[in-house]
């Protein structure tokens, strides 16, 4: 009686196991909807702002890696001059001075990131989910990130709270870049791995209020 009861325990795990993705996905659909009915005023001014604080277009598109390694254009609102990426690498670091004075503002209060919404939406996202790298870090770590991609990239997990204040922490190295790769980028692979080996909805939840929480503090 007893195996059976383990059996019965074990297929019923497996069963919730099986439909977590489809349950993460409904989640993320019904939230990220939510968030951008909620938001539309937001997004109204920050366009605004972006446009008439400097020239170039509003949204920056750069390529990530997702899902089974397959890359994406994530989209932020614009908070550098144009062709930044030429001006210097693809580390930012305190006050970079390639950053518009929208573009702080809008960093500090990560109004910047809000257009990922449409990311999760169209399928290349999650709300929460470790945060998507670009290609070249993504190569430096790839046996790691094998692990990490068996999930959608989100727009926040618990890496994107401990280092809620990133820029200002590589600003202190002389070498930020390599500051990045050595010391910041391993410690959030570490959690990233965390997360995807105790994925839940209800974990989902908490990271979200505890991102809104960091944000307020900020």
């Amino acid at each position: 009686m007893h195996l059976q009861d383990n059996a019965e325990f074990k297929l019923v795990e497996a069963e919730n196991v099986n439909k977590l993705p489809m349950l993460k996905r409904v989640f993320d659909v019904a939230l990220s909807s939510l968030a951008l009915l909620l938001v539309s005023p937001v997004l109204l001014v920050a366009v605004i702002a972006v446009k008439v604080g400097s020239r170039g277009p509003v949204l920056f598109r750069q390529e990530r890696v997702g899902k089974n390694f397959r890359r994406f254009k994530i989209l932020k609102f614009r908070t550098m001059v144009v062709d930044a990426p030429k001006l210097g690498g693809q580390i930012t670091a305190g006050a970079d001075p390639r950053i518009t004075r929208v573009g702080h503002l809008l960093r500090k209060s990560k109004v910047d990131e809000l257009p990922q919404l449409f990311n999760v939406l169209i399928g290349d996202m999650s709300v929460v989910g470790p945060r998507p790298e670009v290609p070249k870090y993504v190569e430096m770590f790839a046996d790691d990130y094998r692990t990490i991609l068996s999930v959608r990239p989100g727009i926040t997990d618990p890496a994107s709270i401990v280092y809620r204040d990133e820029s200002s922490i590589l600003a202190r190295s002389s070498d930020p870049e390599q500051a990045y790769i050595s010391e910041i980028l391993p410690h959030k692979i570490e959690l990233a791995k965390q997360y995807v080996g105790s994925i839940s909805l209800s974990q989902d939840v908490k990271i979200v209020l505890q991102t809104f929480s960091a944000i307020l503090r900020r």
